[in-house]
């Protein structure tokens, strides 16, 4: 049988799972349709739709480079947050390695499975890679990165903002950081971060945060899945991973998605001109959302740091239950969230971010991250709070997880 939904029938769906995917806003969508019907010739054609498509792309790179503080010749673009992370790490540790620099790279525990997973594979062709840890909180000490530097060294990665915790880390203490360390070591290290989760809430301009390389993904604030960029600073060794017809001055072939790359653009520039009011209001429902949760479920356990993080997440762990089962039984009430750890038929795969934060295991398999959005109201956070004692109570009656 499925959960009573007889007192949601009539309230629309709650969507708390922004951090995982967004809407696209109706101010990309409108910039967006003339180039998938009137201007759709492509880019590269030498008449004049191609050069009204190619203009539209040069506009769109001359605005987000604008809002990183950037040169429009740094922005490339891509097909989403996951290619710009692969580009980044494959492609300057492969240059850095050919170039008789090194191959050793530093990045930290708690990143996004795209940079741990490109580290893996780098690890295949001889690579060493070291894994720093973190504290309680997911936040990374910067002394700790910067003492894992060595002179092979040849890229250092961290995230923004972790995409399960919320956890911001020190980033421009780090980069600067690492600079010194590479100063002193009479060369060139070059800084990426995953900034895909910061879009909406935190700066960007990279020079600011003393970052090399930066990978953004369109459909965290508001524009279309399947699109990217990377930030690549101008002097940086770069060996491009899609090769074809040149694209991108060379970095990433492949006929560009114009509708997509005007439409990042004018998310981006959203998302940076509105981040104080987004981080004002989103954060007003989140500590609503938390506030409740710790009244009624009182055992429940924040995760992340609990100031340093971003202002729309709540990911908190709740003993006793299965973080699946309570998504599935929100699902049915309208609610969409996520859990923050898989479940297979035979084994638990918790979150290696929690692990790495020393959440016990029995705790982990209970995690549930819950985003809002500046379109969620008060009465939806109420709402949200109001179902979930009842689901947790039924899950623990049902019996406790095995592990």
């Amino acid at each position: 049988m499925g959960e009573d939904t007889s007192d949601t029938a009539h309230r629309p769906p709650i969507y708390l799972d922004s951090a995982a995917s967004t809407a696209v806003r109706p101010e990309v969508l409108d910039a967006m349709l003339p180039y998938f019907t009137s201007v759709y010739a492509n880019p590269s054609g030498h008449h004049a739709g191609g050069f009204r498509a190619n203009g539209a792309i040069e506009a769109a790179r001359a605005s987000i480079a604008a809002v990183l503080g950037a040169l429009k010749e740094e922005v490339v673009f891509t097909s989403g947050g996951t290619e710009s992370i692969n580009a980044a790490i494959k492609g300057v540790a492969f240059a850095q390695r050919d170039a008789g620099a090194g191959q050793h790279i530093v990045t930290t525990q708690v990143e996004h499975h795209a940079v741990l997973h490109s580290a893996q594979f780098l690890e295949r062709f001889g690579f060493e890679v070291e894994y720093v840890p973190v504290d309680r909180y997911g936040r990374v000490d910067p002394a700790e990165v910067v003492e894992a530097v060595r002179p092979d060294t040849v890229l250092v990665s961290v995230m923004y903002a972790n995409n399960e915790v919320g956890t911001i880390q020190p980033l421009a203490e780090i980069a600067g950081g690492v600079r010194e360390r590479a100063s002193a070591l009479g060369r060139r290290i070059p800084f990426h971060t995953d900034a895909v989760q910061a879009a909406n809430a935190l700066p960007l301009a990279v020079d600011e945060l003393g970052v090399d390389l930066l990978s953004l993904s369109g459909h965290k604030f508001g524009g279309p899945k399947g699109t990217g960029l990377l930030y690549l600073r101008r002097d940086v060794p770069f060996l491009e991973q899609l090769s074809g017809g040149g694209q991108e001055r060379q970095r990433r072939s492949g006929t560009e998605n114009t509708p997509g790359i005007v439409g990042i653009a004018r998310a981006l520039e959203l998302a940076q001109t509105e981040r104080a009011g987004f981080a004002a209001r989103t954060s007003a429902l989140r500590d609503r959302l938390l506030e409740g949760i710790r009244r009624l479920v009182p055992d429940a356990v924040l995760n992340g740091h609990p100031d340093e993080r971003l202002p729309n997440n709540t990911h908190v762990c709740i003993p006793g239950v299965e973080g699946e089962a309570v998504v599935t039984a929100l699902d049915r009430m309208g609610i969409a969230c996520s859990a923050g750890a898989a479940c297979t038929s035979a084994t638990w795969e918790p979150s290696h971010v929690l692990l790495a934060m020393n959440v016990p295991l029995e705790l982990a398999i209970g995690s549930v991250r819950m985003s809002t959005w500046p379109t969620h109201t008060a009465a939806d956070i109420d709402a949200v709070v109001e179902a979930l004692p009842a689901v947790v109570a039924r899950l623990r009656a049902a019996g406790a997880p095995s592990i």
